[in-house]
């Protein structure tokens, strides 16, 4: 039985799919049969995670809707041990409503990803900004959630409501872990950057935080915009090294 890792944070634009998409290519390149799962509605995954040219836009909204199998729904990377499902046809609309009507009221998302479980080593969810329902249902499915903190102030701010979010849920599923915060986008020229990074580490437990840290680099971004994850475009990039060293990490962690 394989494991369910959610990538959760209060507030957007932290490298949260980033995040999503490295460690997934990090844990498929150790050989790890891993499937990377977006159910964030903007749908951002489909950007970085290495699609071949004209691959389907369907995912999982497709298959929320039961238009579309889940045969249909899982797709290729360039990776041949990581498969990918996209959010699918909700990215097309302004009215996400629908969306998580869907997954308030039924058990296809909790579902979806038990059976990922048992075919896969490690399904990594990517998920929208927040504690809404559809974060909630990931993580009452889920054994392990990281937390990517961008290392600015506003973020911080945020930091305590997630954090609070994932404890309320661990007392309905206790299979769920926090295996820690991930401080992301870094920037050792920055003061501001440095203190953020150094009040996190001194106020909170040692082992909440990260030892691996993700720094900002113009690689990280230049990889995205390509459509492809850095650990693959450039595996010598400070920030994909960072990203193979906490995949080792969390596998680790993971194995029974």
């Amino acid at each position: 039985m394989g494991r369910v890792l959610a990538v959760v944070s209060q507030k957007g634009g932290v490298g949260k799919t980033t995040t999503s998409v490295n460690l997934a290519a990090a844990f498929a390149r150790r050989g790890l049969k891993t499937l990377i799962v977006d159910v964030d509605p903007q749908g951002a995954v489909r950007y970085g995670v290495g699609l071949r040219r004209g691959h389907p836009t369907f995912g999982f909204a497709d298959y929320l809707s039961g238009s579309r199998s889940l045969k249909e729904i899982i797709l290729p990377t360039a990776l041949p041990w990581m498969r990918v499902i996209l959010a699918g046809s909700v990215t097309d609309s302004a009215d996400h409503s629908g969306f998580l009507s869907l997954i308030s009221d039924t058990a296809i998302l909790g579902d979806l990803l038990k059976t990922a479980r048992e075919r896969c080593d490690i399904v990594v969810v990517d998920t929208p900004p927040g504690l809404g329902p559809i974060v909630q249902h990931v993580l009452l499915s889920s054994q392990h959630a990281i937390v990517p903190l961008q290392c600015e102030p506003l973020a911080l701010q945020t930091t305590p409501q997630i954090l609070r979010g994932i404890q309320e849920i661990v007392s309905a599923n206790a299979e769920l872990t926090l295996d820690g915060i991930l401080l992301t986008m870094f920037d050792p020229a920055n003061e501001a950057s440095q203190r953020i990074a150094q009040y996190v580490r001194s106020h909170l437990p040692l082992n909440m935080v990260f030892d691996v840290v993700i720094p900002r680099t113009n690689a990280a971004l230049d990889a995205f915009a390509a459509g492809q994850p850095v650990v693959l475009r450039s595996p010598s990039d400070p920030a994909s090294q960072a990203y193979v060293n906490l995949a080792t990490l969390l596998a680790e962690r993971f194995e029974p």
